[in-house]
């Protein structure tokens, strides 16, 4: 068995980085709260907590009374300190959101994109101009920003450079690192699948917050899933973990994006349920202006339409038993439903959601889970892919400008997720 040896800078970084993510998750804490939840010695404590108020990562946020001595000072992380952009690439449109240190959310915009299968270059050249534009409209140079995440659909091969493999918008080995740098984007980069994003989001502060064993599940035009082990998302061999859009659910079943037939994507996916709504109807059928507002109008015509209700019940069917799968495999504690599309179903089919998952799951790790909602809404991709250079700083205890090769891997403890995504410079 190899043993991996701890050198002084290891166990400084480690202590670093164990009292700044206590500091970011659950702040303002005084040393003496820190001492404890950390499990650090009070002189270590009080070491780091000097260094990072010497930077500035760390600043004094007010003073809490002790039990009969001097009040205690208390401790926060820097919102100030620097900032973080989220982007999340999605098949109708590019959201670019602008955070604080503490994800305060500064400005948004997004750009919307000609084509659900749009052209890399396409979406290159929007995200570089929704940067210049969301820091000019927020008055933030780009020396104040410590990263930019990016959540893409499909698989990202982390490496120098960055590829994007997504199969069903045409994208094969996309190099979007250096389409990026030829478009001027000099900003350190961040890149993962957009439904892991998601998923660490609502893992860090929304739905999926304090669990250790979850599935965070994205419906919208496409379908994927975070799977969270031991509070770790779990990437695979090669980062394409989580393509629960392609799992088989009916033998033989409807034609998929992706080239194979029957995957679940092709039954619950927004685009699918429009196609087999439109089917349905026959004749009577006519193409929404857009995915978003045809689900709406689907949804809204289900108390009178037959036909509407059929369909609903049919995706909620399909959409259960794809969940249960989750159950079966990966027996979570905690299974949260978003995406655009997941967040409409949901506000009105999960209870026959949870019916569906009951009727085909396993009767004993069925009780053991919950289903719930997201809680971040449609913006959870784009909050969860800001949260990828924070999970770096919070790493290596420090800006994560200063090692852009290092490997991000999340907090330590919290119930927070390691991540995997590498920051590309």
């Amino acid at each position: 068995m190899e043993t991996t040896r701890r050198t002084v800078r290891d166990l400084r970084r480690h202590n670093r980085s164990t009292v700044l993510s206590k500091l970011f998750f659950d702040g303002p804490l005084s040393r003496q709260e820190l001492t404890r939840l950390t499990g650090l010695s009070a002189g270590t404590v009080s070491n780091v907590t000097g260094e990072l108020v010497e930077e500035r990562l760390v600043v004094e946020a007010g003073l809490v009374d002790s039990d009969g001595g001097r009040p205690r000072v208390l401790l926060r992380v820097d919102p100030r300190y620097g900032h973080v952009v989220g982007v999340d690439v999605g098949e109708t449109g590019v959201k670019v959101e602008l955070f604080d240190l503490t994800m305060g959310r500064l400005a948004a915009v997004e750009h919307p994109l000609r084509s659900p299968r749009p052209d890399p270059a396409e979406v290159v050249a929007q995200i570089a101009s929704a940067l210049r534009e969301i820091l000019a409209r927020a008055g933030v140079s780009e020396e104040a920003v410590l990263g930019v995440g990016i959540g893409v659909p499909g698989t990202v091969e982390q490496g120098s450079p960055a590829l994007v493999h997504a199969q069903v918008i045409g994208w094969d080995a996309v190099p979007f690192e250096e389409l990026l740098r030829a478009s001027g984007v000099t900003l350190p980069l961040f890149l993962d699948n957009g439904a892991k994003t998601q998923g660490q989001a609502e893992l860090w502060f929304g739905a999926g917050r304090g669990a250790r064993h979850a599935v965070v599940a994205l419906v919208g035009s496409g379908v994927g899933a975070a799977v969270i082990t031991h509070g770790s998302t779990y990437q695979g061999a090669t980062s394409s973990a989580g393509e629960w859009g392609h799992t088989t659910i009916v033998y033989g079943g409807r034609p998929c994006r992706c080239g194979s037939r029957g995957c679940l994507e092709a039954y619950v996916g927004a685009e699918a349920i429009l196609d087999r709504y439109r089917q349905a109807r026959g004749r009577r059928a006519r193409a929404a202006a857009d995915e978003q507002s045809g689900l709406a109008e689907l949804i809204a015509a289900a108390p009178r339409s037959r036909t509407a209700a059929r369909v609903l019940d049919e995706t909620a069917g399909y959409l259960g038993a794809g969940m249960a799968n989750l159950v079966n495999l990966f027996n979570p504690e905690r299974i949260v439903l978003g995406g655009w599309a997941g967040v409409a179903l949901g506000e009105s089919l999960l209870p026959k959601i949870r019916e569906a998952v009951a009727a085909h799951a396993l009767r004993h790790p069925y009780g053991q889970t919950t289903i719930e909602l997201c809680q971040l809404g449609p913006d959870a991709v784009a909050v969860g892919a800001a949260t990828l250079p924070v999970a770096a700083l919070l790493a290596r205890g420090g800006d994560p400008r200063e090692s852009r090769t290092e490997r991000a891997a999340g907090p330590a403890g919290n119930g927070q997720p390691r991540r995997g995504p590498v920051a590309v410079a």
